[in-house]
């Protein structure tokens, strides 16, 4: 009786040590989900944040009754405002929001906290499979008028016409942005995002306080300013420029790297495209932008591309671009 309950404790410790794996897989699983719920959260934080990675710099070399102070607040408070704002119900990862640039600089202030400025505007996008990044848009805003105190915050709000006129002209940037970026990746994919820059035209047209030039199509600068920039992106003479935008980047750019003579002749029939959209609309103020952006790049792709195709490039960048038609000479015709 005695050996049979001594060998049963065998049994016994069998049992104990199962307990004791069963309860340490608990553990495990339990670390593994607290785990991935916090790497879920982090995704989650990640995905709500801003779709742009914008470094913002004003300069201000005649400032006589303003603190620098300030304009050092207004130049974190304008990047926060555009690399924290949600522009879009898209998630953006870390390494995919839009590069760009904004730089105002200050010309002049007034009474009662008033500024004028001008702004230069630029945006990258990456190459696939290279360490290339391209320009998408470049331009400059000669039309900046502002009110800002110290300690003012920046807000916009969609659709509202008496958004105050320094977050509406950067909100409009992004949005210019925006819809490039994705036309880059997509047939027309960025029309939303420019169908809500021309409303914020609309809207500012409409408004009873905002009277600042550049949403106007008279004043301001002539053919340059915001309403002939998104008038061209929007207009239906436009069409083929768009269309251009997306061959050029995703049927080109992003090829060069796996097949350079399909890249270099689907970025001719971009430049098809694009002088097809400079016949529809004269002067296009959109085109001498695309021109200003990609001629060194063009010339550089071309240099080893056929003697025919030198030959059609030339002809049409000469046609937008006639102020540097020496540069495309480079391309060897």
């Amino acid at each position: 009786m005695w050996k049979k309950f001594v060998s049963g404790q065998p049994t016994i410790k069998v049992l104990f040590t199962s307990y004791k794996k069963l309860a340490q897989l608990k553990n495990m699983l339990i670390r593994s989900f607290v785990t991935s719920l916090f790497s879920l959260l982090f995704v989650v934080q990640v995905l709500a944040q801003g779709e742009l990675n914008a470094t913002v710099r004003i300069n201000a070399p005649q400032l006589q009754r303003t603190d620098r102070k300030v304009i050092d607040q207004l130049e974190i408070a304008l990047r926060d405002f555009i690399n924290n704002t949600k522009w879009t119900t898209d998630g953006f990862l870390p390494d995919e929001r839009v590069k760009c640039t904004f730089i105002m600089t200050i010309e002049s202030e007034g009474d009662n906290n008033t500024f004028t400025a001008n702004l230069a505007v630029q945006s990258t996008r990456p190459v696939y499979n290279s360490g290339y990044e391209t320009t998408l848009l470049a331009t400059q805003d000669k039309d900046i008028s502002f009110v800002y105190e110290q300690n003012q915050p920046i807000q916009f709000v969609a659709d509202n016409a008496e958004n105050q006129n320094l977050p509406s002209i950067f909100a409009f940037y992004v949005y210019i942005i925006l819809g490039l970026d994705y036309d880059s990746y997509s047939q027309y994919g960025g029309e939303n995002y420019l169908q809500t820059a021309q409303q914020m035209i609309v809207n500012i047209q409409n408004s009873s306080n905002n009277k600042s030039p550049g949403w106007r199509q008279a004043g301001g600068d002539k053919n340059r300013s915001r309403y002939w920039l998104i008038e061209n992106l929007v207009s239906p003479r436009m069409r083929n420029f768009r269309n251009a935008i997306y061959t050029y980047h995703r049927l080109g750019l992003d090829q060069f790297s796996v097949n350079q003579d399909e890249a270099r002749a689907s970025i001719l029939n971009a430049l098809e495209d694009i002088d097809r959209a400079g016949v529809a609309y004269l002067n296009s103020m959109i085109v001498q932008l695309f021109s200003q952006a990609k001629r060194e790049e063009i010339v550089e792709m071309m240099k080893n591309a056929t003697i025919q195709q030198r030959q059609r490039v030339y002809q049409i960048m000469v046609k937008a671009d006639p102020a540097n038609a020496q540069r495309y000479k480079d391309m060897g015709v």
